[in-house]
């Protein structure tokens, strides 16, 4: 990790208006919960069914989609990540420090939001709050790899990453069993699911499967842009 380049990353994202961005999903998130104990529906079964569909489902895969292109993607559109590329510094090594910048921001905006939320509604019953906010960290640390991979790839990074946040990750991998195997939500859900004993929770992954699959796509997806990252030219790289 270099940390001139970390500090520099940091700076672009905590400064512009995507800390607005990164606000305002944890918020909505409070919000729903703090609404929930005003209508007396603070119980388990609301509690998972909000960590599911909105803290793991879809507030997650759009921070990632915020923080992970955020960290490059304004860089290479205008050009001032060839400033960056002549320092002498490794190419591989900005692509590591800007995915732990972008992990770090997950975790801050994703998976505290995610934990304080479930603290409120149940408190530690039945670890709910404590296993979801480590399934999102573990997720988070995947989408800030697959959306960093997605911002070196190509220039359209933040259209394909909203079709592949919406879309695939709260829509199809909800909605088609089969698919759920290839979501990194429901990857995260795996881990969740063995650190409670909620009745009312159950990963439709198994562990065996979730944890490789982490492993690979996130390594995968850090080593390959790093590898882009080496070729990487303004012109022509579509």
């Amino acid at each position: 990790m270099n940390t001139v380049v970390a500090g520099i990353t940091y700076r672009a994202l905590l400064g512009r208006r995507r800390i607005i961005l990164l606000l305002l999903l944890p918020l909505a998130l409070i919000a729903l919960t703090v609404l929930f104990r005003l209508v007396g529906a603070a119980d388990q079964s609301t509690t998972v069914e909000l960590m599911k569909s909105f803290a793991i489902g879809t507030m997650l895969p759009l921070l990632g989609l915020i923080a992970g292109t955020g960290v490059i993607a304004p860089e290479i559109d205008d050009g001032t990540i060839i400033h960056l590329m002549s320092k002498p510094i490794s190419r591989p090594v900005i692509i590591r420090t800007k995915f732990l910048v972008a992990a770090s921001l997950l975790v801050a905006f994703g998976a505290v939001p995610t934990y304080v939320a479930g603290w409120l509604l149940i408190g530690n019953e039945d670890g709910i709050a404590a296993g979801f906010a480590v399934g999102s960290l573990v997720a988070s640390i995947a989408y800030a790899a697959v959306f960093l991979l997605l911002g070196v790839v190509t220039r359209h990074a933040v259209t394909i990453g909203i079709i592949y946040a919406l879309v695939w990750e709260s829509l199809v991998g909800n909605l088609i069993p089969g698919a759920r195997k290839f979501s990194i939500q429901h990857w995260g859900q795996s881990i969740a699911d063995q650190l409670t004993d909620s009745p009312f929770f159950k990963a439709d992954v198994t562990l065996g499967f979730a944890i490789p699959a982490l492993l690979v796509v996130t390594v995968g997806a850090v080593f390959w842009a790093g590898q882009r990252l080496r070729v990487f030219s303004l012109t022509g790289d579509e």
